[in-house]
């Protein structure tokens, strides 16, 4: 398959303008996309961005990404309901740095014939004469053709319209794609679905400013099986920070993908070949408990994002919650594993040399001290995982995890968490 043909199998086409197909198959182009810098990191959301530059440049195109460093500081009105709050300038500047850094890890930016290139469109939004860009962009677009362009008119239809700044947005991002074609030649600007407008605004400006021919190219605004907006757990939004979402959590969101959706997360978020996939999915139908299909999901996109060694910390963690051992895991990792399990809190003074079965009541993991004798006895207790064996026992400081925590366990799953307090 050429990459256009590859993308459609992905499902990664909802519109793309007349002839980019044929273009592609021919040339070698360079294809930009935004990122928002609204927050420090990008999100899971974020992702098939990233997916669909680096598909780019594998298939031998160069792949640009701006960091929107002016154009966040207007927003964009495009699949929003109501008006964004301004950031300061400070604090765009801090987002765009962090953005940088995470696609850093995605895109070769050192390839020998196609490198990829990181640009903040500050550089020229923030320098042009207000005077200067309403005569040379303002005056190629009508006040009509504004008014036609659907992140428009849903935002007018909303009770509180939409601001004049927003209003001017299309007209920045048209003004980058043709500051694009400038100065690399750019040619093609890919996006999410609800871009469509500001696209093909881009188009239209280089066609009547360059006399040149420019494409848009954009994939399905992804959503979770409830219908929201994909990127959102229950615990909220899934980051590419691991400080904001550790790499175990990263994991098992994508490992906890509805059996009607991985197929299709494969194809999109994956370079597995489709024979690679329809293995998968024979699998999904033949064998859906061993979760195989997402499991390889799971795999592929930790280790893509964060590298083999929190790739394998965090199987390791998954495994913690099946009886694996705990002792080689942090006590943050230990925390963060268990923090929707019941927990609760001890000085410790409690802790030291309290016995076993007074702390198995206290915790209410057992209904009674004779309940606990009863249940060490039958081998359906566990501290940190192994097993408890005498009813006699009693709890020290040097069992729990960098003296924080102690994870408690009353048959296969049934988990309490005691925190211990200094």
């Amino acid at each position: 398959m050429n990459l256009f043909e590859e993308l459609q199998w992905r499902g990664l086409v909802y519109q793309a303008s007349e002839g980019l197909p044929q273009v592609l198959a021919k040339e070698k182009v360079t294809a930009y996309i935004g990122f928002d810098p609204t927050a420090s990191s990008l999100h899971v959301g974020s992702l098939i961005q990233i997916i669909m530059l680096t598909h780019m440049q594998r298939h031998g195109h160069s792949p640009i990404a701006i960091a929107g460093g002016g154009t966040g500081m207007i927003g964009d009105p495009s699949g929003k309901t109501e008006e964004r709050k301004l950031l300061s300038t400070e604090k765009i500047e801090e987002n765009v740095q962090g953005i940088k850094k995470q696609l850093s890890a995605f895109l070769d930016f050192n390839a020998r014939a196609n490198p990829a290139r990181l640009v903040n469109n500050a550089e020229w939004l923030t320098t042009i004469p207000t005077v200067n860009f309403m005569r040379d962009v303002g005056k190629y677009f009508t006040v009509n053709y504004m008014l036609a362009k659907e992140s428009v008119k849903r935002r007018l239809e909303q009770e509180q319209g939409i601001s004049f700044t927003e209003f001017s947005y299309m007209l920045l991002q048209a003004y980058d794609f043709m500051v694009l074609f400038d100065r690399y030649h750019c040619t093609l600007q890919i996006g999410g679905s609800d871009q469509w407008g500001n696209i093909t605004a881009g188009i239209d400006l280089i066609r009547s400013q360059r006399g040149a021919q420019a494409h848009g190219l954009v994939v399905p605004l992804l959503t979770n099986p409830s219908g929201t907006k994909f990127g959102k757990s229950e615990s909220g939004t899934v980051w590419l920070d691991p400080k904001l979402t550790s790499p175990y959590r990263f994991y098992q969101f994508w490992f906890n993908t509805d059996d009607r959706d991985v197929v299709s997360y494969l194809k999109w978020f994956t370079f597995l070949s489709p024979a690679e996939i329809e293995e998968l999915a024979s699998a999904v139908t033949t064998a859906p408990e061993k979760r195989l299909a997402q499991r390889t999901l799971a795999r592929n996109l930790t280790q893509l994002v964060h590298g083999d060694h929190e790739l394998a910390k965090a199987e390791r963690a998954s495994q913690v919650l099946f009886g694996a051992e705990i002792s080689e895991l942090s006590v943050s990792d230990v925390l963060d594993i268990f923090a929707n399990v019941p927990s609760s809190e001890m000085s410790k003074t409690q802790v030291e040399g309290m016995a076993i079965v007074e702390l198995l009541n206290q915790t209410g993991l057992t209904a009674s001290k004779s309940d606990a004798r009863r249940l060490i006895q039958s081998g359906g207790i566990y501290l940190n995982n192994r097993r408890v064996p005498d009813a006699n026992q009693t709890v020290s400081l040097a069992q729990s995890i960098e003296g924080k925590a102690i994870i408690l366990r009353k048959g296969a799953k049934q988990y309490h968490v005691v925190k211990i307090l200094d």
